[in-house]
């Protein structure tokens, strides 16, 4: 997915979102500003925003020196999941189709989102997401590949959604290979998180090898290539892989909450909106 006129404001949104987190000091913060405004006079619009995402979150950490500004939000937002977990767990056993409630849980785990938006209430999005109706629903196209699949390719999002991210694992019951980032950026999940959130217990976890906000082939490490290359089945959970991977000419399955009005068009839902699509399946 390309970038947007629209998506300029949000960058400088998330830059100074970060970078106050990272860091109390105003002149940093206005050196900050001042490099990412001459930086974005050169980028293309045809390039996607998790490209534009890392340049971002790489100037954080060299003007701050703050690598992981978001490490104790991540760690924060994992134990407020595994919180809920046990519950979760038992709404799905109980459901007539485990499966879709597991998938629309993890969706909701979707709006744990620091890229987007300091404040959420995940509860009230659970609730939402197991009641409302999907904008884009490719469940039986999803569960006739899963069928055929003897293995799944998952690629994570974010710290926190990955307690959630566990409880679709779990009723796959295939073999998974979950995939996160190499380093941390805003608030996506590294190995460190999903291993805390209990990942490592339900399927092998990887390194995409990209410090992007998303999932870009063309930056991450040929072993990533290579298996995604090879994979039989992907699910790639939330927006920053969406924009990354939404041109690939393989099928992949998305699930996000539609949190971005650009994304929301590129899609052709409304903000708010829950999506399960497939592409090139």
């Amino acid at each position: 997915m390309k970038s947007y006129l629209d998506c300029i404001p949000c960058f400088f949104e998330q830059a100074l979102r970060a970078g106050r987190i990272a860091t109390n000091d105003e002149q940093l913060l206005k050196q900050l500003m001042d490099e990412l405004g001459a930086k974005l006079q050169k980028i293309s619009l045809d390039s996607t925003p998790p490209e534009t995402g890392r340049l971002i979150y790489r100037m954080v950490k060299e003007i701050t020196g703050n690598s992981d500004p978001y490490r104790e939000l991540k760690h924060k937002s994992t134990r407020e999941a595994l919180a809920l977990y046990p519950a979760l767990q038992r709404t799905i056993k109980k459901a007539n189709d485990s499966l879709l409630t597991a998938i629309r849980i993890a969706i909701a785990g979707n709006i744990i989102d620091f890229g987007v938006s300091a404040t959420f209430d995940i509860n009230t999005t659970i609730k939402e997401s197991l009641l409302r109706d999907f904008a884009i629903f490719d469940y039986s196209i999803f569960k006739d590949n899963l069928k055929k699949a003897e293995h799944i390719l998952y690629i994570g999002d974010n710290a926190g959604e990955t307690v959630f991210d566990r409880l679709l694992i779990e009723q796959l019951n295939k073999p998974v290979t979950y995939v996160v980032r190499e380093v941390p950026v805003i608030n996506d999940a590294t190995t460190e998180d999903a291993i805390m959130a209990g990942i490592d217990k339900v399927a092998k976890i990887v390194s995409s090898g990209s410090d992007a906000p998303g999932t870009i082939p063309a930056i991450c490490s040929d072993g990533f290539r290579k298996m995604l290359d090879r994979a039989e089945f992907v699910i790639a959970k939330g927006q920053g892989n969406y924009e990354g991977l939404s041109n690939e000419k393989r099928s992949i399955f998305f699930l996000l909450v539609a949190k971005c009005r650009i994304i929301a068009n590129d899609l052709g839902v409304s903000s708010g909106d829950i999506v399960l699509k497939g592409i090139n399946v």
